[in-house]
């Protein structure tokens, strides 16, 4: 996966119903408060910085190092240390569902930001810090 250069606002002001836009907005400041760096598509997702990453088998590829994606049904959130890190924060986040690496958020105004705040801070810091002996990661922007 790559930067495509899409418009972010452009992308955000698609996007259906009302409330995946005002979550879009609210994830974008959140996460350039969090990140430091500016957001940029990658396709439809808005995505906050770029790694480089690795599995042990050979695979590899390149991945915004935080992201979201305001889907029709949900907000995505992509998290490249995985959902089950966050298992005990999950509780209190507030209704949501989860894939692998996927949180799923119907309303962000239905769960705590802080919750959210601090899963979104710990699967930072884990990319930071090189990811796992299962996920090699290295920070390319």
């Amino acid at each position: 996966m790559k930067p495509t250069g899409t418009d972010v606002a452009g992308l955000i002001a698609r996007a259906a119903p009302a409330a995946r836009r005002r979550d879009a907005a609210t994830l974008t400041a959140l996460l350039q408060e969090l990140t430091g760096r500016e957001p940029q598509t990658w396709g439809t997702i808005i995505g906050f910085g770029a790694c480089h990453y690795r599995y042990p088998t050979g695979t590899e590829g390149d991945s915004p190092v935080l992201g979201f994606a305001p889907r029709r049904s949900a907000t995505t959130i992509y998290l490249l240390d995985g959902v089950d890190a966050h298992a005990e924060a999950l509780a209190r986040l507030g209704p949501h569902t989860s894939g692998t690496g996927c949180l799923y958020l119907p309303d962000l105004e239905q769960i705590d930001l802080d919750v959210l705040r601090g899963i979104l801070h710990c699967s930072l810091d884990w990319v930071e810090a090189g990811g796992s002996p299962a996920m090699h990661l290295t920070i390319t922007a």
